[in-house]
């Protein structure tokens, strides 16, 4: 006997759904589907409510937060130096530029200028995340449509990066390497650093980007899949604050590291004259999803200029800032040498002494692969900061989501939201 569903046992008169069925509304044939928060087409914990007419998407609600990890939260108890182990896991994929960005901003609460070593070793290494992030971006983008191989390209190219952040720090993917006004330690070894970046950018990298291009960029069912969908416009980009990839392939010309410099990107950097580093910012102007891969492929091409222009003339001198400013630990010789150095090293160890820091409030942001992060630091005088508030770029684009997915079919589902790069531990509030 053939199985037969059963009816529930429902009120038709008080349920809406059955109601409007029951009456030929045009909305009856729509169901609900859940996209997440655990599938395999999306990058991380997130989920989608999705409202289907057949496998035509009529709207979708976003939902955030299934990390529960409060990551603003945590910076009014982890000190200023800390808090980079909690930056560096919001935006995994690349966790340096994450750092990076967290003690820029707590530098400019403190007043303080970087040395020219340090400003292009944090250059270098802020450029090295963003190539991470991009790899892994334009390698799932096939892969979420079904093609594996161009995966397989970008991301075993990433274990080069992995390897000299492991060199410099001792952690592969959470270097946790910068400290205020400073490091963690100097280059264990410079030479060695500088062979290992140079055959990632001079032989690794450009066969991996090569090898992604001849795959995707003339293949047809990739650019089915990519032309024409999810397009933004560039009114629409500026009026939600869109940043990154995102505005740059719907036409925005901005750029932190050209409208706001900072690092070696602003001239006289080292206080010698020195002028930025130069590179192109790709912009594209049909804002659909192939125009937001190109972009990030031209934006790793452009990362390899910025570090060719500095891998060979890192300058030599202290990695941190004068120890007299009491903002840094000083180094163990210092600390076993002399009474000096062991009592400065204990004023930013010890939990009830560390920074004195001055009552203010500041805003500092950096142009990281997906776009502008920044810190909003409200200090008190402590060792923490009062309140700390980030713009995380995923924060701000998972909001345009159902906006772009609208009247498209389910299958763009997964190309539309790959674009978009969304990771979820930058959702958490």
């Amino acid at each position: 006997m053939p199985y037969q569903l059963q009816p529930f046992d429902v009120d038709i008169e008080t349920t809406p759904y059955l109601d409007d069925q029951r009456k030929g509304s045009a909305d009856a044939d729509r169901w609900t589907l859940n996209f997440g928060p655990q599938h395999p087409a999306t990058h991380t914990t997130l989920r989608l409510v999705l409202e289907l007419d057949g496998e035509r998407v009529v709207r979708a609600v976003p939902h955030i937060g299934y990390l529960h990890s409060g990551f603003e939260k945590l910076a009014e108890h982890h000190d200023y130096n800390q808090y980079v182990c909690t930056c560096s896991r919001m935006d995994y994929i690349s966790p340096i530029s994450n750092d990076i960005a967290w003690h820029h901003a707590v530098e400019k609460l403190f007043g303080i200028d970087l040395t020219p070593r340090c400003k292009v070793v944090r250059t270098i290494l802020a450029e090295l995340g963003r190539i991470s992030n991009h790899l892994l971006c334009c390698g799932a983008a096939a892969l979420d449509l079904g093609g594996i191989t161009a995966f397989l390209y970008g991301f075993n190219e990433r274990e080069a990066i992995y390897d000299i952040m492991d060199f410099i720090s001792g952690q592969r993917f959470h270097p946790d390497y910068t400290r205020v006004g400073g490091t963690s330690q100097d280059l264990p070894d410079e030479a060695v650093f500088k062979r290992m970046v140079k055959k990632f950018i001079g032989d690794q990298l450009p066969r991996a980007i090569g090898d992604l291009e001849n795959l995707l960029n003339r293949n047809r069912i990739f650019r089915d899949r990519t032309e024409g969908i999810g397009v933004i416009s560039k009114a629409d980009a500026t009026a939600w604050s869109l940043t990154g990839p995102l505005a740059r392939s719907a036409g925005v010309r901005r750029d932190l590291r050209k409208d706001e410099p900072y690092l070696c990107f602003a001239d006289n950097w080292d206080g010698q004259g020195s002028s930025a580093v130069k590179f192109k910012v790709p912009i594209m102007h049909t804002g659909d999803v192939y125009a937001r891969y190109l972009v990030r492929m031209e934006e790793m091409k452009q990362s390899v200029h910025i570090i060719e222009q500095l891998i060979d003339d890192i300058p030599g001198g202290p990695m941190n800032t004068d120890d007299d400013g009491k903002m840094v630990k000083p180094p163990k010789s210092s600390v076993y040498g002399s009474i000096e150095g062991l009592i400065q090293h204990f004023e930013l160890i010890m939990t009830n002494r560390k920074w004195e820091a001055p009552l203010a409030e500041v805003y500092a942001a950096q142009e990281n692969a997906n776009g502008e992060l920044g810190f909003f630091i409200v200090s008190d005088g402590g060792p923490c900061s009062w309140r700390t508030a980030v713009r995380p770029p995923s924060f701000i684009h998972f909001q345009i989501f159902p906006k772009l997915i609208e009247g498209h079919l389910l299958a763009d589902v997964v190309s539309v939201l790959g674009s978009l790069n969304i990771i979820a531990a930058e959702l958490d509030r």
